[in-house]
């Protein structure tokens, strides 16, 4: 079979990129087409998405691709959703998660419906930016449609309404247990079941280009739009190049999502209190997984810096005595934008920790500490969910950095894979080269990934006694 172009658009939190991958029998090669930032604006003090710029630079990526593609795939992260009115117009910019609007409405919906109905349903991570909250804040009466952000890419180019059901299960409005909207929840929190498309699994295809599409783009009319793992962390977890079931993954970027694959949900009472969420994964699988603030603390750092040289930065912070400076990298007080490097520092204080004094203490104890949360979640997953870790395998942009890659695997006492860093990209492609028969399985997208692509592998040292204790300082779990 000689092998097909497929094009993959991947919008990350901070930056968005379209990519075209050869993938045919033992190829798989991706090269990048387009890459532009992704920058949020805040305007009359509420933080938006600028969806419309990202939309025509997805469009001069498909412009810029090679000729004769087979298909196109959408991913995005999760979460985030714009609103159309009776005519298919957006109502106005989607708003970032990050934004303040719902501050105290998680607490609210829970005292209202109850944890237990909540996580029974749904089974996801109570985080205050889940779509339900934001929903919560927003008006939707005043929508005909709710379209999440891949799938309101989608219906720009293509016309067609739906909403892929990996990024639908992170919403808080599906229920895990069976796939689909839950009117039970909709009716009990007050919002419109009407605004809901109808669901569609990776692999189906969307629809073709539009007429003013195609041309814009010099594109054909029959060119298909293929969903695929339309949240970001689905289609990255779909090319983690395992060979069998004992690993775990941490796909590592903006976030970290840090956890195991499963066949079923885990809504145990325990797994509910630990926060753990159960989020669809391709073919049916749950990604059965914690978010970790991520790189986010870092690159908020740098951003705060502004003339921060991040390699040299890393090679003197490896320098630097470790698990000195720590923090929680999950309190709330880091999700805003700002001065990072400034609330680091008052957090060690707080806690009577020593507060780092220049910026390579600040990067050491950022990574410090996500390794320590990476360790903590890591154990947690596999305690909760009976699933036994050989092997952790870190996917996506933080696995180029060698120094957390290497105290991910000290933190944990296991081998980590670093790689690939485009996994996101790759599981897009994938899935659309699947739908046309170019593979087979999930298993043998794994194999091809593990084949082709690029993995440097971490040993741990051995010794977790210092990690141990800097979790109890910390009063992580063990």
């Amino acid at each position: 079979m000689t092998p097909s172009t497929y094009a993959a658009v991947d919008l990350g939190a901070s930056s968005g990129r379209v990519m075209a991958a050869r993938v045919g029998p033992g190829t798989l090669e991706l090269t990048e087409v387009r890459r532009f930032p992704n920058r949020p604006v805040r305007v009359n003090g509420t933080l938006h998405w600028d969806v419309l710029g990202l939309y025509g630079n997805v469009l001069d990526g498909l412009r810029a691709a090679p000729p004769g593609l087979a298909s196109v795939g959408i991913d995005s992260w999760a979460v985030d959703y714009g609103l159309l009115d009776g005519d298919g117009n957006l109502i106005g910019n989607p708003v970032h998660y990050r934004d303040s609007r719902t501050d105290g409405v998680m607490e609210r919906v829970r005292a209202e419906l109850g944890d237990d109905f909540l996580y029974r349903t749904s089974g996801l991570q109570f985080l205050p930016f889940n779509t339900i909250y934001q929903l919560a804040a927003d008006d939707p009466e005043r929508a005909s449609t709710l379209l999440l952000i891949p799938d309101l890419l989608a219906y720009w180019l293509t016309g067609g309404i739906g909403a892929e059901r990996t990024n639908a299960s992170t919403t808080g409005l599906l229920d895990v247990r069976t796939g689909a909207w839950s009117g039970d929840l909709l009716d009990r929190v007050g919002l419109p079941a009407r605004v809901l498309p109808p669901l569609r699994d990776p692999g189906e295809v969307i629809g073709t280009l539009r007429p003013d599409v195609a041309e814009e783009t010099g594109r054909p009319t029959d060119l298909p739009v293929t969903a695929v793992g339309s949240h970001d962390t689905a289609s990255a977890v779909a090319a983690v190049p395992a060979t069998g079931e004992r690993f775990a993954y941490i796909s590592c970027g903006t976030w970290s999502l840090v956890g195991v694959e499963l066949d079923a949900p885990v809504l145990t009472e325990a797994s509910r209190k630990a926060n753990f969420t159960n989020e669809g994964g391709v073919d049916g699988t749950v990604r059965y997984l914690r978010n970790v603030m991520g790189l986010w603390l870092l690159q908020e750092s740098l951003r705060t810096w502004g003339d921060a040289d991040l390699p040299a930065l890393l090679d003197e912070a490896a320098r630097v005595p470790g698990l000195r400076s720590l923090i929680d990298p999950d309190d709330p007080e880091f999700l805003p934008p700002g001065d990072m490097p400034a609330r680091i520092t008052a957090h060690c204080r707080r806690r009577g920790l020593p507060e780092p004094r220049t910026r390579a203490e600040t990067v050491r104890c950022v990574l410090d500490s996500l390794a320590l949360a990476h360790r903590a979640t890591l154990r947690q997953a596999a305690r909760l969910s009976g699933r036994e870790i050989d092997v952790v395998h870190l996917v996506g942009g933080g696995s180029r950095n060698e120094l957390l890659c290497q105290l991910t695997a000290d933190a944990s006492g296991l081998p980590v894979v670093a790689g690939p860093v485009e996994a996101t990209a790759l599981g897009n492609v994938l899935v659309q080269a699947r739908a046309q028969g170019a593979v087979s399985s999930l298993a043998e997208m794994r194999a091809l990934v593990a084949a082709t692509q690029p993995l440097r592998r971490y040993e741990p040292s051995g010794n977790t006694t210092p990690w141990d204790e800097a979790a109890a300082l910390l009063d992580l779990p063990s």
